[in-house]
């Protein structure tokens, strides 16, 4: 594999948490970079809700998701209340140097153990187990926070559209669902641009639905 690869996630997703061990143990394999990203940014870029805020689609996909995970053979509680707000999760992650071992460990206190994590105070035991003694200055450093927003912003100039999303190269694979595909393109990275994916990818729309307000 020659192309570069980042995996593109936030902490607010649970399909990221449940995706989070498999891309790990890939990256053992494979240079892949994992690089935290603001979701609702993402969603407000493309003019989407997120699966969280849609009545009844709410609801299926929190069954969905705990049923993954235990078919999985996963441990995962969710957090006290989701959607949450994920940023100072996001920063301490940046600010630990956006490494698996760190990212692991929160997704874990979230996920795992199903712990608010949506505040500096709910992290601070955590951020001090990781090696940050004052997690309020670590997570308000300018550094940080414009780290966390080139991030985004890099990943809505790729075209990423949800989270998690691997970057291959101009590759994009989104979901959790999307794990087996990420494997075959690390292996062979223009699997998906011959035969029939290479028609797809250039196939035309024959309708085009008007957007209310429009």
């Amino acid at each position: 594999m020659t192309d570069e690869a980042i995996w593109y996630f936030d902490f607010i997703s649970p399909f990221a948490y449940l995706q989070f061990a498999r891309m790990r143990a890939l990256a053992a394999k494979w240079p892949i970079r994992p690089r935290p990203i603001v979701f609702g940014a993402v969603l407000a870029h493309h003019g989407q809700l997120g699966p969280a805020e849609i009545p009844g689609k709410r609801e299926f996909t929190y069954r969905m998701v705990q049923w993954s995970a235990d078919a999985q053979g996963l441990e995962l509680h969710f957090p006290p209340a989701h959607p949450f707000n994920p940023l100072a999760a996001l920063r301490l992650s940046i600010a630990c140097g956006t490494r698996w071992e760190s990212i692991g460990e929160i997704f874990d206190h979230l996920w795992k153990h199903g712990h608010a994590g949506d505040t500096a105070a709910a992290l601070e035991a955590l951020a001090r187990r990781l090696g940050i003694a004052d997690i309020e200055s670590a997570i308000s450093a300018a550094a940080v926070k414009e780290q966390l927003r080139a991030n985004t912003e890099e990943a809505i100039g790729c075209g990423v559209f949800g989270v998690p999303t691997l970057r291959l190269g101009d590759q994009l694979f989104w979901g959790n669902d999307a794990t087996p595909m990420i494997e075959a393109a690390l292996a062979d990275p223009e699997v998906f641009r011959r035969g029939e994916y290479a028609r797809i990818a250039a196939l035309p729309s024959a309708v085009v639905r008007a957007r209310q307000g429009g």
